[in-house]
């Protein structure tokens, strides 16, 4: 009876085990697969301020490459810091352009809800708000404003938006229309349930007609139509104002719960053309309706790259990164009533036909993420490069750092990789090579008749005289610009050998060799020249501007994309190569700020993440924890790739180290989650490093994917053992562009300890013109 009593209990409790599994395995197949969009954080990197950047990014809630996006905004019209997370109270949902706190922004407006006494200046309409009480979606914002008891909801297209405010039960609730200063203007009509107008806010960059136009529709009876004139003056029952800076007031009364909906559109073309925008945008489509379109295009962008991992962190990490890669450059582009692409020219001030692309700033993002649309969207960068066509065309010049037109930001001439790289990628159209071509030598022939400094080569007489800009004439970022002009040659001239410019290409390639012209052999290291030949003196490496662009010598040294090689002789070999690289990040975070007479906050935030003087909040070093590979030591690489990854990025507030810059810092991330990073924008090789998931798959614009899978990895396990492509092993301690464009499968095998062999022989090293010259 006993052994009867227990075989019934053991059957009982195998059968209860077998039951609980297959409830189990039931739940996880009706688990509904999460929605990648859903892993973004649009407030990574919002909680920063102007002396520490965590990111400088704002919740951008739109469309990919969208021409407006929306953002609420803590702070007063006209500061860049338009939302920062540590604050307690909005002023408003914001049309905004910006790209960068520092650029600032133009053609912006606000809508905001207020109820019970009218209050519509800034700083007295303001609601306090909860992130708690706070809903951000790249695609969808919610937020509840609680001194007036509203939600207010908003959801996106690429030129439109569909509002959604939800009242409390109140005799006077109002919706606010703030057209900014600098210029705007209003119209109510009634009978339409329609405001009209314009702003023409900016920050510079724009012709003397610029206008953004702006209509929005409501879908409830107007009760009180007041307007505001200069200085905040109210003009009761007036329904249109125009002035410096002027605005709208529409009310009602409102029973608990009751929504209000308005869609709102705009144009930098005509009111005519922002009507046709919202016609064609929203229409007759639902807030829900616009809201499923926003997040279905997020989706459609974010599943051509699909993860598989068991860390969600990182996940979340890498599709927040991905979200900021996929904003810039802005579409500036409309459609016209023939459906034509048109835009209106923010360097002419025509309507003209054809794409325009803005807000983006070449210094930044020539780095990884055009190299990543090359690879992602071959498409897309084509309609970039026309865009840059149109520029050349209308302003004689190619932009440098454009928003909406040419800005006074920045050095370089790199609107050149940009274009050689997508070019040697077969991603510009054939009609438009020559006219490209014809606008990069310009930028490196003629100094004259430029916009502004940013614009063409600052110092290119100099330059092209003597192979560097001198430190002692007067130009600042001296050495910064000679760097980057000659690797910008080196591009050039990859572009005229492929175009058959044979002559042409013997030039730029041998000029692109003046980066070896403000190396000092003393220190080993790239120092200011004088225009007599001498080293600028006392050199101090740790000296962040001067002859150096928002760093030092430590970390310009390494901007020699295209000759590593070089770079390498230049230092005495790989041993001492390496033992360079390694004292960057083994030494304290010293510097000098003298120049900038303060700490500036790319500085700061250099100093306290404790890697030494490796800068990674800033541009001109990211690349630079590749060049191991180069010396033959590609297990280093992986060691502090991994470090980055982990250390430096989360999908939170304060989840940068620096400034998120259009997408770059955050393509860098994306790039080397994946395994590789493109150090030479023109060139068809990714240098490798070590990849942060299990598996990733590349869903490719020819149709083809590209998998990655990472065997034995954890977060010890990120040493390269062994790689393989298609089935074969495989040695270099690169990949190409057509392996990965020709669709397969790569496979990463990694341990917790190095394998020094991997990766380290002299056919395995990445493209250096040196070799290929000393190959030839």
């Amino acid at each position: 009876m006993k052994f009867k009593t227990a075989s019934i209990l053991v059957f009982i409790l195998f059968l209860s085990l077998s039951c609980s599994k297959a409830n189990k395995d039931l739940y996880f197949k009706k688990e509904p697969k999460r929605e990648l969009v859903e892993f973004v954080n649009p407030l990574m990197g919002t909680d920063s301020k102007y002396s520490l950047s965590n990111g400088n990014t704002y919740p951008a809630i739109a469309t990919p490459w969208a021409m407006n996006f929306w953002t609420p905004m803590t702070s007063k019209m006209g500061d860049g810091w338009t939302y920062k997370y540590n604050e307690n109270k909005i002023r408003g949902i914001k049309q905004t352009h910006q790209p960068s706190p520092w650029i600032n922004d133009y053609g912006a407006f606000s809508l905001m809800a207020v109820t019970g006494k009218l209050k519509f200046e800034e700083n007295e309409r303001e609601s306090w708000f909860s992130h708690k009480a706070e809903v951000v979606k790249p695609y969808y914002y919610k937020v509840y404003l609680a001194d007036y008891d509203v939600v207010v909801e908003v959801a996106p297209t690429e030129r439109a938006a569909s509002f959604k405010f939800t009242f409390p039960k109140s005799e006077t609730s109002y919706i606010l229309l703030d057209a900014f200063f600098k210029g705007s203007m209003v119209k109510i009509l009634p009978n339409e349930r329609k405001i009209i107008g314009y702003c023409r806010n900016n920050s510079g960059g724009v012709p003397s007609n610029f206008h953004n136009y702006f209509v929005i529709e409501f879908d409830k009876d107007f009760e009180i139509t007041n307007t505001w004139g200069d200085d905040w003056k109210l003009q009761e029952n007036q329904l249109s104002s125009e002035g410096k800076h002027v605005g709208a007031i529409i009310g009602f009364k409102t029973k608990k719960g009751e929504v209000v909906h308005a869609n709102v559109a705009s144009s930098f073309i005509s009111l005519e053309q922002a009507e046709l925008n919202l016609s064609r945008e929203i229409g007759k489509n639902s807030f829900d309706e616009i809201k499923q379109k926003a997040k279905e295009s997020w989706e459609n962008e974010l599943n051509k790259i699909k993860i598989s991992d068991s860390n969600t962190d990182n996940i979340k990490t890498f599709y927040s990164c991905l979200y900021r890669v996929l904003l810039f450059p802005r579409k500036f582009y409309e459609y016209n009533e023939k459906n034509e692409v048109v835009h209106y020219s923010p360097y002419n001030g025509k309507v003209l036909p054809g794409y325009m692309f803005t807000d983006n700033g070449f210094w930044d993002t020539f780095r990884a993420v055009y190299p990543f649309f090359n690879m992602m969207y071959p498409d897309l960068n084509s309609k970039i490069m026309s865009g840059l066509a149109n520029t050349y065309k209308e302003s004689g010049w190619l932009p440098e750092w454009a928003s909406p037109g040419h800005r006074n930001c920045m050095i370089g001439s790199n609107s050149t990789p940009i274009i050689s790289d997508a070019f040697l990628k077969g991603n510009i159209d054939s009609s438009e090579a020559e006219i490209l071509f014809e606008a990069i030598l310009k930028n490196a022939t003629i100094e004259e008749g430029r916009p502004m400094e940013s614009v063409g080569r600052e110092g290119l007489n100099y330059y092209t005289k003597l192979g560097y800009v001198p430190y002692n004439v007067d130009i600042n970022e001296n050495v910064a610009r000679t760097l980057e002009y000659a690797y910008a040659d080196f591009t050039l001239a990859k572009m005229a050998e492929k175009l058959g410019k044979k002559e042409i290409a013997t030039k730029y390639y041998k000029q692109s060799m003046n980066y070896k012209n403000v190396f000092d052999t003393s220190t080993n290291l790239m120092r200011g020249k004088n225009e007599d030949g001498s080293f600028q003196s006392p050199f101090n490496p740790l000296k962040w501007g001067d002859a150096f662009t928002e760093g030092n010598s430590l970390h310009y040294t390494w901007s020699v994309f295209h000759d590593v090689q070089g770079l390498i002789d230049l230092m005495g070999g790989n041993e001492n190569f390496i033992k360079q690289l390694d004292t960057v990040f083994e030494m304290p975070p010293l510097f000098d700020d003298s120049y900038y007479g303060g700490t500036i906050h790319e500085i700061r935030e250099m100093q306290i993440v404790n890697m030494g003087n490796y800068a990674h909040g800033n541009q001109p070093i990211q690349h630079m924890i590749y060049l191991y590979n180069y010396a033959k030591a590609p297990y280093k690489t992986q060691e502090k790739i991994r470090e980055v990854l982990t250390k430096l990025y989360s999908a939170t507030p304060d989840g940068y180290c620096g400034d998120e810059d259009n997408g770059q810092t955050s393509a860098w991330y994306v790039f080397s989650a994946l395994g590789f990073y493109p150090v030479t924008p023109g060139v068809d090789q990714y240098v490798i490093g070590s990849p942060l998931f299990d598996e990733a798959v590349l869903s490719l614009e020819n149709g083809k994917t590209f998998t990655i899978k990472s065997n034995n990895n954890s977060s010890k396990n990120y040493y390269i053992q062994s790689t393989s492509l298609n089935g074969k092993k495989y040695s270099p301690n690169y990949i190409r562009y057509s392996d990965i464009q020709n669709g397969g499968e790569f496979i990463f095998n990694l341990d917790e300890n190095p394998n020094k062999n991997w990766g380290s022989q002299s056919n395995d090293v990445p493209y250096s013109l040196s070799l290929e010259k000393k190959n030839d």
